[in-house]
């Protein structure tokens, strides 16, 4: 479980040029840590920390998860876009730095999204690049604002294609990537519209029930 603890563990030196995939890896087996903050994250992925960080929080709601769970990793996403967004440097607040988990906990989700996180990978290279770096990258930044939000509404099953889009749009920021990108565009609009939909008929159908209630 997560908790707002300070980690102490030693920080370690960044890996560069490798893949994001093997990184989480060798962080989840290293059974020197008890715990893994998100600011251990951070520090880990230097130059790559928002995007990276975006993606580790957006993968695991690509798939069910207990309730309350896309609360807690969708506030981070919150921040992690707005930076993007501005095009702010890398920074975030020890309230959410100092979060942390045990290290078992991060090893299953690091299991859970690996297989996708690689095979992702593979399929990245830098073309396109206009749509993946500034000003487009802004207005991913952006779109993962709007698409982070609608992953803290209590809409059932809501959070699993805003995941998938943010996840994409990430992965084309960290590969330059534009093709990835564009998809991202493209997902942003139907995740929109579908969440949009759904939360209209929730409104709807709450309006009615206070009207029968009342009636």
């Amino acid at each position: 479980m997560i908790d707002t603890r300070e980690n102490s563990t030693i920080r370690r030196p960044r890996p560069k040029g490798r893949r994001l995939s093997s990184i989480l890896r060798q962080m989840a087996a290293d059974q020197s840590r008890e715990r893994i903050s998100i600011g251990d994250l951070f520090d880990t992925m230097g130059d790559r920390a928002i995007s990276a960080l975006m993606l580790i929080f957006a993968l695991p709601n690509a798939f069910p998860t207990p309730p309350g769970t896309s609360a807690v990793l969708g506030a981070p996403l919150v921040f992690l876009a707005a930076q993007l967004t501005f095009g702010l440097k890398p920074w975030l607040p020890r309230v959410i730095a100092d979060r942390s988990m045990r290290r078992e906990d991060f090893e299953n989700i690091v299991g859970r999204i690996h297989r996708w996180l690689a095979w992702a990978e593979r399929m990245l290279k830098p073309r396109l690049a206009i749509f993946a770096e500034p000003p487009a990258e802004y207005l991913a930044g952006a779109a993962c604002l709007l698409l982070s939000i609608v992953l803290l509404l209590p809409v059932p099953l809501g959070n699993i294609l805003p995941a998938i889009t943010i996840s994409v749009f990430a992965f084309g920021i960290l590969g330059r990537d534009g093709l990835f990108a564009l998809i991202g565009f493209v997902m942003t609009a139907v995740s929109l519209v579908i969440a949009g939909g759904v939360i209209y008929g929730l409104v709807r159908a709450a309006i009615y029930l206070v009207v029968q209630w009342f009636a």
